[in-house]
């Protein structure tokens, strides 16, 4: 067994054809990109005793005691916990785990993560049956959390590698399916919960097996579709570009071990956390600032939040609901579409985008808030969502572009790091400074404003960082000596190979994957996110109604 996961045994064939690689790290991300979606559980959770309604725990059960108790429900606040976790531990394992994907290779770390984040929710599934909290936090949130920092790099420096004249489109379409992972995953868990619930059970126990087990076999899949082309690959008809016409894209390796004192590390780190501190706090407040900025308006009513009554409310949320899902499309676009576009304009270029355009776009909300202009306020959120997706697709080319692309899995992960601190720092400004302006007496429809601009704010310190990323010095980069040692201890072909056989070129000899075989792993991820696209604009329909 151990030899069918080992790097030597996927070195791709004569005939191979590199687009079969990408369906593969979708077949991974579409399956952890359910993480988002979690919440999907945590009104059912929280009444899992008492199915009607939650069997609310005394005021002398804490935290720690929720985590063993068997006597009441869960609060929601305990189970958000969960949400932490998964980012914490996806940013600290793949920095942890990265250097050893890059030796062990795309797929034992591709079932690794299969392993983990499957065997987490069934180990979940149990923890609920038995009402016993601490088992969640360890199934799903510690073990699958580790699976998740594994499953979302295992695919990065395999697809760079496929696709040296596309490094940005190539990394933005797996990232682009672990946002889209919610946008099936949610829908599914609430269609399986409705099935398996009763008078007696509300379901998530069951739907947790079943997702495990599904998930189980899409991401196996994933792994041992994964290869990786030969040292010296490139694709039929392709020139590298030269470095003196454009300084920005090594043709070097940088080692892992020397990211964490390397200056231009740490800029890109500050300008992946500030591009997604300031998207991330506006995800986790988009329905309750929709609801508290405009209020009867979004229904027709002139009236402010605050005034209106139980029917009313419940009328403004399934609007926002409809705002959220909109944004979950325009958060998935924008991965593949920035990513894409970072081909043509650069990566730095792209980022300049991000935040000269993000940053003007926050501190015209309240403007576009006083005015009463809900088109100008959805657009600016939509289009500052696509570039909070777009800048995760963006950084692993932007850091092969300058750290080389032998170990860039492993710097993707320690700049995951970025991810885990962003995931604090964002919801922490958003919902303090919310609480604070409404301790103020301020009225609710203006609780956002200074958010906005401190969030903006944010933006120009990423777009400082950016402008100052030059080329890396020479000292910084492995020596051909290492650079073999390093390719050794990879499991690679030292000696280089110019094997053209990209975009379909095959040598006479080679012997050509059936392009229905290709066509069939496409629809095997293809099919499910479309039904999650038809799910999603199923709910943006009631927001434009």
């Amino acid at each position: 067994m151990t030899g069918i996961l080992d790097k030597e045994r996927i070195i791709a064939g004569p005939g191979f054809n590199r687009w079969l690689v990408p369906p593969a790290a979708l077949a991974i991300h579409l399956c952890i990109g359910m993480a988002y979606g979690f919440s999907v559980f945590w009104l059912p959770l929280s009444k899992a005793l008492g199915v009607k309604e939650a069997i609310k725990c005394g005021t002398d059960v804490g935290f720690f005691a929720e985590l063993f108790t068997t006597t009441c429900d869960w609060k929601i606040s305990t189970l958000g916990w969960m949400y932490t976790l998964f980012f914490v531990l996806l940013g600290t394992s793949a920095a942890t785990w990265g250097g050893w994907l890059e030796r062990a290779g795309p797929r034992k770390a591709g079932v690794v993560a299969a392993f983990c984040w499957c065997g987490g929710m069934l180990f979940s599934a149990l923890g609920i049956y038995l009402h016993q909290f601490w088992m969640m936090i360890l199934g799903s949130g510690i073990i699958g959390g580790i699976g998740l920092g594994l499953g979302y790099i295992s695919p990065v420096s395999t697809l760079i590698k496929w696709f040296p004249d596309r490094r940005g489109m190539a990394t933005g379409m797996a990232i682009m399916g672990f946002g889209g992972g919610a946008m099936i995953g949610s829908p599914l868990a609430a269609d399986l919960m409705k099935y398996f619930a009763t008078s007696s059970n509300v379901g998530v126990t069951q739907t947790f097996i079943v997702m495990g087990l599904v998930y189980f076999v899409f991401m196996m899949c994933g792994a041992f579709g994964y290869r990786i082309p030969e040292t010296g690959w490139k694709p039929a008809g392709w020139t590298p570009p030269a470095r003196v016409s454009n300084t920005m894209i090594t043709q070097r390796h940088v080692h892992v071990s020397k990211v964490w004192g390397i200056p231009q590390f740490w800029l890109i780190w500050m300008v992946l956390c500030m591009n997604v501190s300031a998207g991330i706090g506006v995800i986790g407040m988009a329905s309750p600032m929709l609801q508290e900025v405009f209020g009867g308006s979004l229904i027709g009513v002139g009236k402010k939040f605050g005034e209106l009554d139980k029917t009313q409310l419940t009328a403004i949320a399934t609007v926002a609901a409809g705002f959220t899902a909109l944004l979950s499309l325009f958060n998935i676009g924008g991965r593949f579409f920035w990513a894409s576009l970072s081909d043509k304009l650069g990566r730095k270029m792209t980022y300049v985008v991000f935040f000269v355009l993000g940053g003007a776009l926050y501190f015209g909300m309240p403007g576009s808030a006083a005015t009463g202009s809900v088109v100008l306020f959805v657009g600016a959120v939509c289009i500052i969502l696509s570039m909070y997706g777009g800048g995760f697709a963006t950084a692993p080319a932007y850091l092969a572009d300058i750290f080389g692309t032998q170990m860039v899995g492993a710097i993707h992960g320690r700049l995951l790091t970025a991810w885990a601190t962003a995931g604090i720092l964002g919801p922490v400004v958003v919902n303090y400074m919310r609480e604070y302006q409404l301790g103020l007496g301020i009225p609710r429809e203006q609780v956002y404003n200074q958010t906005m601009y401190i969030l903006s704010g944010m933006l120009v310190v990423g777009l400082i960082c950016n402008l100052m990323v030059r080329p890396l010095a020479d000292k910084w980069f492995m020596t051909d000596a290492e650079l073999a040692d390093e390719k050794r201890l990879a499991h690679e072909k030292v000696a280089a190979a110019e094997v053209q056989r990209g975009g379909g070129v095959l040598g006479s000899s080679a012997v050509a994957v059936n392009p229905a075989f290709v066509m069939m792993a496409w629809l095997a991820v293809g099919i499910p996110l479309a039904w999650g696209v038809y799910r999603t604009m199923q709910s943006v329909g009631k927001f434009f109604q």
